[in-house]
């Protein structure tokens, strides 16, 4: 079996972009490839371990990064929303809902689901912005008594940030903790619980954290550490949500090797949205139409593409027309088939290559 994949000059897939290895981290990949081969000095657990030092990175340096008092890493953001599910779900709280937003993510649906949970939802504005109004959640509050809110931060479909300092104060008055489903900005922009004022951070190393994954970052505050962090009966040195240790091989160890370059990135934070706002500006003047909030916040971005919809209903390759043009000129990332409508984002290109792709639409667009 011939193991490959496609490579492109350049990657417009939003669930790639933030997620990109730095030359560290792929020497790092190499290293200790071999499988548990970070595990040659483990004193019993795996976010304990010196050599490497993953006991400073987990203790010590992702909180400060989170702005929290512990952190742990997992095997994906998902597995580190139910962690937090899976946790509050007890014989104390008889609530069985929880409440999220319109634009979550399936796989928040899917670990409430897996935790015994049912979810309600605040539906978003809808065509065209889909804006979330976090004041509409104090309704369903009073109504449902979830066990947890769950706030999309921001949606990794169109981009957008709800006002989660808003929806935090909501949530401290009715007592219902809040989580922030940050996988698409941990990692991109400064994320801090202790200044947005939420109970649980949920981050993605292999979507915004330049690490291989699958690896999910989650932090929070002491007054949940005997909750989440609950050891075994049977092996009290293991915690239970965290199956005894969690994240292991190069997943952990490349987000290790790529965190300096994370904590400088963010810095730069305005300069991707000011890019990413510049290439929205572009591409409607193309026809295209960005959908999610104005000004764009983010560098995922959303396009309803009819002037391409128009030219795949007529010719031979059908919606797999744009793919192969895009191809022929280096641009990747749209899924093939994809035509009517597409995610894209231009996290860490340049702007000359964002003028690439433009160029590279406008083209397809004259040719057909």
């Amino acid at each position: 079996m011939q193991l490959k994949r496609e490579k492109f000059e350049i990657n417009l897939n939003p669930i790639q972009r933030g997620g990109i290895l730095t030359k560290e981290a792929r020497d790092a990949l190499i290293e200790f490839a071999d499988g548990y081969s970070i595990c040659d000095f483990c004193p019993g657990r795996l976010d304990l371990i010196l050599k490497p030092n993953i006991k400073k990175f987990v203790h010590e340096e992702l909180p400060e990064f989170l702005g929290c008092d512990l952190a742990r890493t997992t095997n994906g953001a998902r597995e580190a929303i139910f962690v937090v599910m899976n946790s509050l779900k007890t014989e104390k709280n008889k609530s069985k809902i929880v409440l999220a937003d319109g634009n979550a993510h399936y796989s928040s649906y899917i670990a409430a689901e897996r935790a015994g949970l049912d979810i309600d939802i605040v539906e978003s504005s809808g065509y065209p912005e889909y804006k979330i109004d976090v004041e509409k959640f104090e309704e369903k509050i009073d109504l449902n008594k979830p066990i947890l809110i769950l706030l999309t931060y921001p949606d990794g479909n169109y981009g957008n940030f709800p006002d989660v300092k808003k929806l935090s104060k909501i949530c401290k008055n009715k007592g219902v903790p809040l989580l922030l489903n940050c996988a698409y900005s941990i990692g991109r922009l400064e994320i801090k619980l202790n200044q947005l004022g939420v109970d649980f951070l949920i981050g993605s190393g292999h979507k915004s954290m330049a690490a291989s994954g699958p690896i999910g970052i989650l932090g929070f505050n002491k007054e949940w550490e005997k909750i989440i962090l609950r050891k075994s009966k049977y092996f009290p040195n293991k915690e239970v949500e965290m199956l005894g240790c969690s994240s292991r091989g190069p997943s952990i160890i490349t987000l290790i090797a790529s965190f300096p370059v994370v904590k400088e990135r963010i810095k730069h934070w305005d300069e991707e949205v000011e890019k990413a706002r510049y290439f929205s500006r572009e591409m409607e003047k193309l026809g295209l139409k960005q959908l999610g909030e104005k000004p764009h916040n983010h560098d995922l971005m959303f396009f309803e593409a009819k002037p391409i919809y128009e030219i795949s209903k007529k010719h031979k390759k059908r919606g797999y027309f744009l793919y192969h043009e895009l191809k022929k000129r280096g641009i990747g990332g749209i899924k093939p088939g994809l035509t009517k409508n597409f995610k894209v984002s231009t996290y860490q290109l340049t702007k000359k290559e964002i003028d690439r792709v433009v160029k590279a639409f406008e083209d397809i667009i004259k040719k057909n």
